[in-house]
């Protein structure tokens, strides 16, 4: 896990003020968006428990406005001007390990939900399941979370009526499967982003550093937080708990203040920890502006800002239209910026087609005359 990311507002010049949606973050525009070259692959070496250095994969499935049942969960209805909107989940995905020794990352694609889980009552149509998981210490814990959080998530008392209320419950109780779990390494730990998707609505979970961006009609929406130790509402959340940060690491061991596993730092089942497994949520409704989703552990981060990857993606679904050219495309560009992490990139797109290009519309300026200037004209003009 690489260290603390830098405070983009120092990496940016303008603000997009219109990109602010559902408690997302405004994005700034990076200015080497264009600036791809052709890298070298990093040499491979052999990862813990048989896992392959460089995993690729793209997937999809059709799903019409009309199959969606949204009123019997009780979630946000879509807006009307959309109703007709054809939604298509179509995902790629790639992973690298980058300059580290081992890959620890692990990812997870389910584009048609209802054939991945069978059928369950009051499930509505379309679904949809993805997760990207950073590892640490080890891949125990991030192969164990991919392989069990949607399992919690589906078998959880809430499901599908009180989605939030079960995903942050599957969180929990998939960090205990793994304290109880044998042949595992307890001290191995994982961030975890998931993003659930049933009929129009969208939620996304996160704890750890892993960030999920929203590409709306070429801008970045942040959908998550990173959860670093400096953050102040995590840092106050960590002093009252007990906790301590030095140099921007929790208990001077781990550089995010959310995680799944590290149990030696946890503790016991059922006592306070300041390292949290709670995920934070996020839920959009999609519209037909909201182009696809990226998420990307923090390796991607560390050296890209979010509105970077968002108008690369765009730039290059605009000429294949294909999600995993477009995963690899953003992993091969943070290697070539020097990432010191592994590299797990996802993204999916929420169309058939391309994004339609856009037309920046001509500016309106209203300019108008001070009151020293307004008498000096009469006075010319008195004068003539």
């Amino acid at each position: 896990m690489a260290s603390g990311t830098a405070d983009i507002s120092l990496q940016v010049t303008r603000l997009d003020v219109g990109c602010l949606k559902g408690g997302g973050m405004p994005i700034m525009e990076d200015q080497n968006v264009d600036a791809l070259a052709n890298s070298n692959h990093i040499p491979t070496g052999k990862p813990p428990r048989n896992l392959s250095v460089m995993r690729n994969c793209t997937s999809y499935a059709l799903l019409t406005e009309s199959d969606s049942d949204i009123g019997n969960m009780g979630l946000k209805s879509p807006a009307s001007e959309t109703a007709e909107y054809v939604f298509v989940f179509r995902s790629g995905s790639c992973s690298e390990k980058g300059p580290k020794q081992y890959m620890e990352d692990e990812h997870s694609c389910v584009d048609n939900l209802h054939d991945h889980i069978g059928e369950i009552e009051n499930l509505p149509s379309p679904g949809a399941f993805y997760g990207v998981f950073d590892g640490h210490n080890g891949v125990d814990a991030a192969s164990f979370i991919k392989s069990n959080i949607l399992k919690f998530i589906v078998e959880d008392s809430h499901f599908p009526s009180g989605i939030k209320k079960a995903v942050r419950s599957a969180f929990v109780k998939a960090d205990h499967a793994f304290a109880d779990a044998s042949s595992v390494d307890k001290s191995s730990g994982t961030t975890a982003l998931t993003a659930l998707i049933l009929g129009r609505t969208m939620l996304i979970a996160n704890a750890g550093d892993c960030r999920a961006v929203l590409g709306k009609r070429g801008r970045a929406i942040e959908l998550s937080k990173d959860h670093k130790p400096n953050c102040t509402s995590e840092r106050l959340r960590i002093e009252k708990l007990g906790g301590v940060i030095y140099d921007g690491y929790l208990n001077g061991q781990l550089s995010v203040a959310r995680a799944l596993g590290d149990w030696h730092i946890k503790g016991s089942k059922g006592s306070k920890s300041p390292l949290s497994s709670e995920p934070e949520l996020e839920e959009i409704v999609l519209t037909e502006e909201d182009e696809f989703l990226i998420i990307g552990c923090d390796g991607l981060w560390d050296v890209m800002s979010s509105q970077c990857a968002v108008t690369m993606v765009r730039k290059e679904l605009m000429q294949h239209n294909d999600p995993e050219r477009c995963s690899k495309v953003l992993v091969k560009e943070a290697l070539q910026r020097n990432t010191c992490d592994n590299l797990t990139v996802v993204v999916v797109c929420f169309s058939e087609d391309p994004p339609p290009k856009t037309e920046i519309p001509k500016s309106h300026k209203r300019r108008s005359i001070s009151a020293e200037g307004l008498d000096l004209l009469k006075g010319v003009l008195s004068n003539i």
